[in-house]
């Protein structure tokens, strides 16, 4: 009878979810619709996992997060990832929501721009100083024909003065600006050649080293939560929404559909949601060298965990 109780202990034990917190770094919206898919519809529960999703906001440190043991799982962006691996912090990407990064300049259509170039020819720009976007455009662009002034965050200026521009997520000022009535025009940062992953899942090296299994878990429950997402995005957002009343499902589905080709590319259909290209890998790592966002290189391999193999 004592061997039986202790199989079935040993079953019960095996079979007992892993109890990881996911740390957002921002409020409830589209850009993280996936990972509440994956709470909502199942996808974590059926991958042996007890997700706790916990909301961020302006400046939340996830990557340092992670690194001090505070939380499991975090989003960042890729270049986050090198900052904080030259750091000595022990911080690694296991998927990338954004295959392209959803950053861009928000100007207005009348001003007849073809291309991100023009948009450095006259006008004033409200962009944060000191973010490795704006050191690669400044680089790319030089900042001599137009004033750089701070961003304040959302559209008013921009709705005020129709020779101002900004920065913006594709999924946020635009639709503002478009449901005010404005004329919003996007180039995105990627097609100035600057495209890190955005939106990536981090985790420790020791975790994804010591729990490949778990990991894995998370991987493909997050695969299936965007898939679930991006083919009916409503649930989820019935869900973000209580949380984040501020946002209504109007602009919810506006945000969803805005960022679903920067979601699910060629390279995703052929590879996979959330799988990464080690070159791109590679290739930001010396950008951010070129731009002394990091004093020296950081192995590209150290910043992501292929967990396919």
């Amino acid at each position: 009878m004592r061997s039986f109780f202790l199989l079935l202990l040993i079953a019960t034990n095996a079979l007992a979810a892993d109890k990881v917190k996911m740390t957002l770094n921002w409020v409830p919206e589209p850009e993280f619709g996936g990972i509440y898919a994956a709470k909502n519809n199942g996808a974590f529960a059926k991958h042996n996992l007890d997700v706790e999703i916990v909301p961020g906001g302006a400046g939340t440190p996830t990557w340092q997060l992670v690194a001090n043991g505070k939380t499991d799982f975090a989003v960042a962006s890729a270049d986050e990832v090198f900052i904080a691996r030259s750091q000595g912090a022990d911080v690694t990407t296991i998927f990338a929501t954004y295959q392209t990064c959803p950053q861009g300049i928000m100007v207005h259509a009348s001003r007849g721009f073809k291309t991100i170039a023009d948009v450095f020819k006259s006008g004033t720009i409200a962009m944060e100083p000191g973010l490795p976007y704006v050191n690669f455009l400044k680089e790319k662009y030089g900042f001599g024909n137009v004033k750089i002034v701070a961003y304040d965050g959302g559209p008013g200026n921009f709705l005020a003065n129709k020779d101002f521009s900004q920065q913006c997520f594709i999924t946020s000022e635009p639709i503002a600006a478009k449901k005010q009535g404005s004329d919003p025009q996007v180039f995105l940062i990627a097609d100035s050649g600057y495209n890190p992953y955005t939106a990536v899942i981090i985790t420790t090296g020791k975790i994804a080293k010591e729990n490949p299994a778990m990991v894995r878990n998370m991987f493909e429950a997050l695969q299936e939560g965007w898939r679930a997402y991006l083919d009916n995005p409503k649930p989820a957002n019935a869900v973000m929404g209580k949380l984040n009343p501020d946002m209504d499902q109007d602009t919810f589905m506006a945000a969803a559909e805005a960022q679903k080709p920067l979601i699910e590319t060629d390279w995703t259909k052929q590879h996979g949601l959330g799988t990464m290209d080690p070159k791109r890998w590679e290739e930001l790592g010396r950008q951010l060298v070129d731009l002394k966002v990091v004093e020296k290189p950081v192995p590209a391999q150290h910043c992501f965990v292929d967990v396919n193999k």
